[in-house]
């Protein structure tokens, strides 16, 4: 879990985020596979679940009106349990899993908010993801405070991209998977400084 290749973790997370907003949940799960791997290191027999649990948070989570935060929680609490028993790491994995959802819930108010406290909003979605990183890593938020603003800003783009229709010949879809792979680079300079 310390040890991944920002490049490939990047782009896998840029292709769940454009089938996640497409609704092509066929292709996010496929997406999930590669990234559960790639960037949590689980074992290839608990990959195939791994991914399946996340494709349903998501699900849960996606509806804009009526969705089930409760059940995307629980969806990725057993996800952080998988993580756990593979890494070693020794995780609160109802926390683990609270703070994933809650940087979900602050991009949504960045997202779909009235926007006259835009400003406020995008230090929330940072923070949140900062609690995240902090968390599951065990590393200081400053930290880690950078890689979560390259992350809240691919997904500015991603935003962007999808307020613009969801093209994918869009130049935005490349621009959201430099800057995640950025992100990543970022977070994985912080993990590996922190493991050695």
């Amino acid at each position: 879990m310390r040890d991944f290749d920002p490049r490939r973790v990047g782009a896998l997370e840029c292709r769940a985020w454009v089938t996640y907003y497409r609704h092509e949940w066929a292709k996010l799960l496929l997406a999930s596979v590669g990234l559960v791997r790639a960037g949590f290191r689980l074992r290839w027999f608990r990959v195939p679940y791994g991914a399946w649990l996340v494709l349903r948070a998501n699900q849960l989570w996606a509806p804009p009106v009526d969705n089930d935060p409760a059940g995307a929680r629980r969806c990725m609490e057993r996800f952080y349990r998988l993580v756990a028993r593979d890494s070693g790491e020794s995780l609160d994995t109802s926390e683990a899993a609270r703070r994933e959802v809650n940087w979900w819930r602050a991009h949504r108010a960045v997202q779909r908010g009235p926007g006259a406290d835009r400003d406020r909003e995008r230090v929330e979605l940072v923070e949140a993801l900062t609690d995240l990183y902090s968390y599951v890593y065990g590393d200081e938020r400053e930290a880690v405070r950078p890689a979560a603003a390259l992350r809240a800003g691919a997904m500015d783009v991603s935003d962007q991209w999808v307020a613009e229709g969801c093209d994918l010949d869009s130049p935005l879809v490349a621009q959201e998977r430099e800057l995640l792979v950025r992100s990543y680079a970022a977070l994985l300079s912080v993990v590996h400084r922190q493991s050695s």
